[in-house]
């Protein structure tokens, strides 16, 4: 008996491809979106068809599987999440928010240590404001497509730190892209995160 296979779908982006700018461009989007995140998309759904993950959800992927299943996986999870960060609406984290960052000193002082270990982060990889299995507050990165969905933390935000994720619009200076990326971060989102 055939296995069925449950595609994963490429979601819609919350805003169109030009809403981001002058901080993202479309050009950006149209590639890392477009090309990048749809391409790992595409290669998770070929990689688990005919095999004992062929219904598996996205999550259960992430969770379950290794290799090339993993890593393409994990890539199609991180990016999802990534896209909901942002918003063309330019947001300041609000009271409660705000107060939970204090864990860091201050919501000003957790975005300086936030892009310090982005900027840190050696070659392809994310950086993470996550809640720990304790509801703790931790700033982690993590590398290639790993994800702290992996060690049991609750994403709150994240910032792609692959070249992809900024090479269009500012060749090899990773620091111009994240003074830019505070431009564009949806709190409200991060913010929901932390309340779920």
């Amino acid at each position: 008996m055939a296995m069925i296979h449950t595609a994963i779908l490429l979601p819609e982006l919350p805003y169109s491809r030009n809403a981001l700018e002058p901080y993202m461009s479309r050009e950006t989007l149209d590639f890392h979106y477009g090309k990048h995140h749809k391409g790992y998309v595409d290669k998770v759904n070929a990689l688990m068809a005919g095999t004992k993950f062929a219904e598996a959800s996205l999550r259960e992927l992430v969770l379950e599987s290794d290799g090339a299943l993993f890593n393409n996986a994990a890539q199609v999870w991180n990016h999802d999440f990534f896209w909901n960060c942002l918003s063309p609406r330019r947001q300041s984290p609000g009271k409660e928010l705000a107060r939970a960052l204090e864990t860091f000193g201050s919501a000003t002082s957790f975005q300086a240590q936030f892009e310090k270990a982005a900027l840190e982060e050696f070659g392809s990889g994310w950086a993470w404001l996550v809640k720990d299995s304790a509801g703790a507050l931790k700033i982690v990165t993590s590398s290639n497509a790993d994800t702290p969905i992996r060690a049991g933390h609750t994403p709150l935000l994240t910032c792609d730190v692959w070249e992809h994720a900024y090479y269009i619009d500012h060749r090899n200076d990773r620091g111009a892209y994240l003074k830019n990326f505070w431009q564009l971060v949806n709190w409200e989102f991060v913010a929901a995160n932390l309340e779920a």
